[in-house]
C-alpha cells in the first residue's frame, strides 16, 4: 500500500466512523419517537417520491444506460429499471408500512411470579442496521421504510449500478424525515461505491448492530466471512416447484409458468421443476409446451429430453440442479415420488421457497412438514415469496437462516426485545 493509498483509506475510515456515530445518535432519537411521528415521516416520504418521480426516473435512465453499456443481462436490467408504475409502487409501499400496527412496545409475553414480580417481554428496536444490496433500487425505499417503522437507523449500500437511482430515492426518504422532525441521519448511504467501504462497514461493531446482505451468493459469502457484526442473510433463491401425480393439470401448468416466467429475475422465481413419474404422460407435455411458448429454455433429464413438445430440450448437467438462473431458463427433472422430490429439494435448494402442486392433502401436508425452507407453498406460485404478498407492506429480504427471523423480514422482524420487571420491594433470599 502506497502512502497516498494509506491516506485515502484513513480518510474513508474516518468518514465511515462519522457516518456510524451519526447513525447511532439518530437511532437513539428515533427509538424515542412516537409511532405517529414515524408514520408521518413515511407518509411524507411517499409524497416526496410522487413529487420527485420524474427526477427519480431520469436518474434511473443514467443507471440503465451505464448498465446496458456494461452488458448486464435482461433479468438484471429488469431488476434495475424504474418507471412511473414502480415509483408509485414504492410510494404505496411506504404508505402501507405506515398503516401497519406499531411494531414497538408490543408485549410478546407476560407472566406473574409467585413472589409477586411482574415480568413483560417487550419489543424494542435493534438499533442501527447496515443493509447491503445489489441492483434493485426499490430496496432503498423498502429497507429504509421498514427500518424507520421499526425505530431503527439504517446505513444503506446499494449496488454501484443503481447508485444514481438509490440516491434520488434516499433524498425523498430524508425529506420525509425532515418534515416529521426526525434526524436525517436516521437513513444514510455509504459515501462511495468503493468496495473498500463495505469492508470497513463490516467491522463497525461499535456503531452497527446487524448486517443484512441481499444479493448473489458471492456477496452473501463475502459478508458472512468478513463481518464482525451479526448477519441476517438473504441467500440466493434456488426455488423448486414439484408437480405431484395428483395435481390438477391446468393448475400445474398455470403455476409452473407463473412461477418461472412472471419475473425471472426475482429470488422467488422457480429454477427447477420436479415432475412425479406418474404425471409424466398426463401433465408434463402441457407444462413444457406452455413454458416454451412463454419463451423459456428447457434443460431436462433423459425423460424430459425424450418428450415430443415441438421444441428442443437441452441436456441438464449436474450444475443445473444447483443454478439460480435469474433468466428464462428452467431445469426439469422427473422424480420417483414424494420422497425423491423432498430429498432433491433438501439437497439442492437454498432453503428459500419451495412449492408442491397436488390435490392430495396427505401428500401436501407431508411436503409442507418435511421440506427444509423458509417458505413452503401448496398449490400456488413460488413468486408469492414476497413480504408485500404476505401482508407486511414490504420486506427487507427473505431470511434463509434459522435464527432471529426466517422468511420475509418486515418491520416486526426488525425488532429485538427486552424484559421489563416490576416489583414491590422484593429482595432475593
Amino acid at each position: 500500500m502506497t502512502a497516498e493509498t494509506a491516506v485515502l483509506r484513513d480518510d474513508l475510515v474516518s468518514e465511515m466512523n462519522d457516518l456510524g456515530r451519526a447513525a447511532r445518535a439518530a437511532a437513539a432519537e428515533l427509538a424515542m419517537a412516537g409511532p405517529e411521528q414515524r408514520n408521518d415521516a413515511l407518509k411524507a416520504a411517499a409524497e416526496a417520491l410522487r413529487d420527485q418521480s420524474d427526477k427519480i426516473i431520469a436518474a434511473n435512465a443514467v443507471d440503465m444506460a451505464a448498465a446496458e453499456a456494461k452488458g448486464l443481462s435482461a433479468a438484471m436490467l429488469d431488476r434495475l429499471l424504474l418507471n412511473s408504475d414502480r415509483v408509485e409502487a414504492m410510494a404505496e409501499g411506504l404508505e402501507a408500512i405506515a398503516d401497519f400496527p406499531d411494531p414497538l412496545g408490543r408485549v410478546l409475553e407476560e407472566r406473574s411470579r409467585p413472589n409477586g414480580l411482574q415480568i413483560a417481554k417487550v419489543a424494542v428496536p435493534l438499533g442501527v442496521i447496515g443493509i447491503i444490496y445489489e441492483s434493485r433500487p426499490n430496496v432503498t425505499a423498502d429497507a429504509g421504510g421498514l427500518c424507520l417503522k421499526s425505530g431503527n437507523a439504517a446505513i444503506l449500500r446499494g449496488g454501484s449500478e443503481s447508485a444514481n437511482s438509490s440516491s434520488a430515492i434516499l433524498e425523498c426518504l430524508q425529506a420525509g424525515l425532515r418534515k416529521a422532525g426526525l434526524p436525517e441521519a436516521a437513513l444514510q448511504r455509504l459515501p462511495t461505491t468503493d468496495r473498500a467501504a463495505v469492508g470497513i462497514m463490516l467491522t463497525m461493531s461499535e456503531y452497527i448492530d446487524l448486517i443484512v446482505p441481499r444479493g448473489g451468493r458471492g456477496l452473501i459469502e463475502r459478508v458472512q466471512q468478513e463481518s464482525r457484526i451479526p448477519v441476517m442473510a438473504h441467500l440466493d433463491g434456488l426455488c423448486h416447484t414439484y408437480i405431484h401425480g395428483d395435481a390438477d393439470r391446468k393448475m400445474a401448468t398455470d403455476i409452473a409458468v407463473n412461477a418461472k416466467m412472471r419475473r425471472t429475475g426475482i429470488c422467488g422465481a422457480t429454477e427447477t421443476l420436479l415432475v412425479d413419474r406418474s404425471a409424466v404422460e398426463s401433465h408434463l407435455p402441457d407444462v413444457l409446451k406452455a413454458l416454451v411458448s412463454a419463451g423459456c429454455e428447457i434443460r431436462g433429464d433423459e425423460t424430459v429430453q425424450a418428450m415430443d413438445i415441438g421444441a428442443s430440450v437441452k441436456e441438464a448437467v449436474a450444475q443445473d440442479w444447483d443454478t439460480e438462473y435469474l433468466d428464462s431458463i428452467i431445469s426439469v427433472k422427473v422424480v420417483d415420488g414424494l420422497d425423491d422430490a423432498v430429498s432433491h429439494i433438501n439437497q439442492h435448494g437454498s432453503h428459500h421457497t419451495e412449492a408442491i402442486v397436488t390435490e392430495d392433502q396427505t401428500a401436501a401436508q407431508a411436503f409442507l412438514n418435511r421440506v427444509d425452507a423458509a417458505i413452503v407453498i401448496h398449490n400456488a406460485s413460488t413468486q408469492y415469496a414476497d413480504g408485500g404478498e404476505f401482508g407486511m407492506g414490504a420486506e427487507i429480504g427473505i431470511s434463509t437462516g434459522k435464527l432471529h427471523a426466517r422468511g420475509p423480514v418486515g418491520a416486526d422482524q426488525l425488532t429485538s426485545y427486552k424484559y421489563l420487571v416490576r416489583g414491590k420491594g422484593q429482595v432475593r433470599p
